[in-house]
């Protein structure tokens, strides 16, 4: 039996790949990987066991980003976000029956959930809301501006935060489960980037009611701090980290094509690449430690406290900007390698594509923000090594 890391590389050598040229200049949602992924029950990857899913680890979730990444960073991306939403629906609701029932339905018919975590007027800063979720009796209302929802119109759910109440306060945050016939989307504005453009990500408005038993139990602070952030840092850092090795793999075959070309001659950028594979291995090394060590704590009976403390943070915050800079600066120098060849966009060694969507990593969850969070951590921080 193959194993999962094997269909995955199947999936985005023979489906996404051939397609990525394709989702890229048309902006479109990569359908062939996508139905490959279901197909291969793939979309439930981080669902337990026990709910019909995979079960499968951080470690394991990180793995298939990154292979996915090489072929496709936008089919990564979106995986990534798939497992984010799961895995923040079963760390956060544990035991209640309405999201047990949803995340078995989910591992039975391989339904895609986006998540409506952005919102106009907050300046990106997913931990406050200017929308409310408004209560009536058993249910609720909902209106939301989200600056961007990823694959929002190809979801069949969206996961999405607001305030308790109309009174809360901005951090004072729910999150909550729109099923399809929960919510209607407008656009609200287009979507042309300059990467990732299969993601599918415009602003639309969510108009929404469904039943407060969709609200999952823990508040959003705990989800973000102990799940959504850590889980999201690693896992959108895995998909760089595809992105990073396929443009170093591409440096790497035309050096070796100057080197045949000219026999005994140190082809002319062969000292860079040793510099760029330098900085390739830092980043493998910093997604696979921080991908072992939330498996850990997840694992733990003190994990939850361990994923809350200021240390843990700093970390994780750290390799999301750590790794944010690193797949640019890997991708322009493996351009840097190719000269000419790296440039034109119908080369066999262009890079073009991969370094447009390395771009986009610093603006996903604001690499200034987080500095900006870790610097008020190290503040308070002790000097521990939980």
């Amino acid at each position: 039996m193959p194993t999962l890391l094997a269909i995955a590389k199947r999936i985005a050598n023979e489906l996404a790949r051939p397609a990525a040229a394709s989702v890229d200049h048309d902006a479109r949602f990569p359908h062939e990987a996508f139905a490959a992924l279901r197909e291969e029950r793939l979309l439930a990857a981080a669902i337990p066991r026990e709910l019909g899913g995979l079960g499968c680890s951080a470690a394991d979730i990180a793995a298939i980003c990154s292979v996915l990444g090489r072929a496709c960073s936008s089919t990564a991306a979106i995986f990534a976000m798939q497992q984010i939403q799961l895995v923040s629906i079963a760390r956060h609701s544990a035991g209640a029956p309405f999201f047990d029932d949803y995340l078995r339905k989910v591992a039975e018919r391989q339904w895609l959930i986006a998540s409506g975590s952005s919102e106009v007027g907050v300046g990106g800063d997913v931990r406050t809301s200017i929308a409310a979720i408004e209560p009536n009796g058993g249910r609720f209302s909902l209106h939301k501006r989200c600056s961007v929802i990823s694959y929002g119109e190809e979801a069949d759910a969206i996961l999405i935060t607001a305030r308790r109440a109309p009174d809360a306060a901005a951090g004072d945050q729910i999150m909550a489960l729109l099923r399809k016939d929960d919510y209607r989307l407008e656009p609200i504005g287009g979507w042309n980037p300059l990467g990732m453009r299969g993601t599918c990500s415009p602003p639309l408005l969510v108009t929404a009611e469904a039943s407060m038993e969709q609200i999952v139990p823990d508040a959003f602070r705990t989800i973000a701090i102990q799940t959504f952030v850590p889980y999201s840092c690693i896992t959108w850092s895995a998909g760089w980290l595809g992105i990073a090795e396929e443009a170093v793999s591409i440096a790497k075959s035309f050096i070796r094509r100057d080197a045949i070309k000219r026999p005994g001659v140190t082809p002319f950028g062969g000292a860079r690449l040793v510099h760029v594979v330098n900085d390739l291995e830092m980043m493998r090394a910093s997604v696979h430690a921080a991908a072992a060590e939330y498996d850990r704590f997840n694992s733990n009976s003190d994990g939850a406290r361990a994923l809350s403390s200021m240390s843990y943070a700093l970390r994780v915050n750290g390799l999301k900007l750590t790794s944010a800079q690193l797949v640019a600066r890997i991708c322009l120098s493996s351009l840097e390698v190719c000269g000419l060849a790296g440039y034109m966009n119908d080369s066999e060694f262009s890079v073009g594509r991969l370094l447009r969507d390395a771009l986009a990593a610093p603006l996903m969850i604001g690499n200034d923000r987080l500095t900006a969070t870790n610097a008020n951590l190290l503040l308070v921080c002790e000097d521990d090594l939980e």
